[in-house]
């Protein structure tokens, strides 16, 4: 880890470690009762603190223990990718049985990789691919937040996500939502988005008679999406999952990073292709976006023929458990890049199949 002698070397990545399993900041006495160090707690507490002179340690104003710093990810990180260390044989088997052996269109393939990529490594999935004019409307569902927020989802057939977060109007419980979202889903499910005009929105709500302030809000999300029907595809995974990260309990901070993940156009600009194809990890302040700042992302840009056929990305918290979260990008890196070079695009197994 950089210029680190070993013993501090060898502190700080104990120091992550811990901290990534646990969320807890780490202090000399637990670090030298759990770890066989053979050092004094004393001898330890000197060297974290020459480790937070030296910018690889931050103290929270609450806590008597230390946290890892972004330069600290940053030398774990480098060090993670010269030697990621390997899946599991069950791993392997979870991603290969994702895939068989009949073609079908590189939409599906990413579709696939957004949800098992979410699945292997907990956190949110983002997967940019090339447009698609043909997308029809599929679903829209409510996903409740809290007794005052939803996040409402729109999905097409090829597995494009639009999502926002919503007020529910005091008095509405969820299976109000699930109503409201299942008599839309049944007047739209099989229109092309670009078909949506408001002359037909317009006869959905005059068939529909529920709350008008949150029916107005959801023909007003649905005209959004058709109108803009953006220039490449979004397939996000694993946002309740995120959800479930101790940094993200906070409503407000949890809404800013939904407001990111909100924004196709952001999401498209999170995921621009750089010049390099490999692996991108961009830690904490490294991210452009102040609504992640707190978070870590790890993308992979894949070409075919030269050109760029699309973006995947696994975002999470800074405390994200980056050597599996490396070892599953880099795996599915490179077996992507072989479907890709090969032309061999595998038929996916179908929601009903798995």
């Amino acid at each position: 880890m950089g210029t680190l002698d070993e013993r501090k070397k060898k502190i700080l990545q104990l120091i992550i470690e811990d901290y990534i399993n646990t969320a807890e900041p780490v202090g000399s006495r637990n670090l030298a009762r759990k770890y066989n160090l053979d050092l004094s707690p004393a001898t330890i507490r000197n060297e974290m603190s020459d480790l937070e002179l030296l910018g690889y340690l931050e103290q929270p104003h609450t806590s008597a223990g230390r946290v890892p710093s972004v330069a600290a990810y940053r030398l774990y990180v480098n060090e993670l990718r010269n030697n990621p260390g390997a899946l599991t044989k069950a791993d392997i088997a979870l991603i290969t049985n994702s895939f068989n052996d009949r073609k079908r269109s590189i939409d599906d393939i990413f579709k696939a990789t957004a949800k098992i990529l979410s699945r292997m490594t907990k956190n949110v999935s983002m997967v940019l691919a090339d447009k698609d004019d043909t997308a029809i409307f599929r679903y829209i569902r409510f996903l409740p937040l809290n007794d005052e927020q939803a996040i409402l989802v729109l999905v097409t057939d090829n597995g494009h996500v639009d999502n926002v977060t919503v007020d529910i109007p005091e008095g509405m419980d969820a299976k109000e939502l699930d109503y409201l979202a299942q008599r839309v889903t049944e007047m739209l499910k099989g229109h092309p988005l670009s078909d949506i005009s408001d002359d037909l929105l317009d006869s959905v709500e005059n068939s529909v008679n529920e709350d008008r302030i949150l029916f107005v809000m959801l023909l007003n999300t649905i005209r959004r999406m058709s109108r803009n029907h953006v220039e490449h595809k979004v397939f996000l995974g694993g946002t309740k999952q995120l959800l479930n990260q101790p940094e993200f309990r906070d409503v407000e901070r949890a809404k800013a990073l939904l407001g990111i993940l909100d924004e196709e156009r952001v999401v498209r600009d999170l995921l621009g292709a750089g010049e390099d194809s490999g692996l991108r990890i961009t830690i904490g302040s490294e991210n452009k976006f102040s609504g992640i700042q707190d978070c870590s992302m790890v993308r992979a840009t894949y070409r075919l023929n030269g050109h760029v056929v699309g973006t995947m990305a696994v975002l999470g918290p800074t405390r994200m458990e980056y050597s599996k979260v490396i070892s599953v990008m880099d795996y599915l890196h490179r077996y992507l890049q072989t479907i890709f070079a090969t032309g061999n695009l595998p038929m996916l197994l179908s929601e009903e199949e798995e």
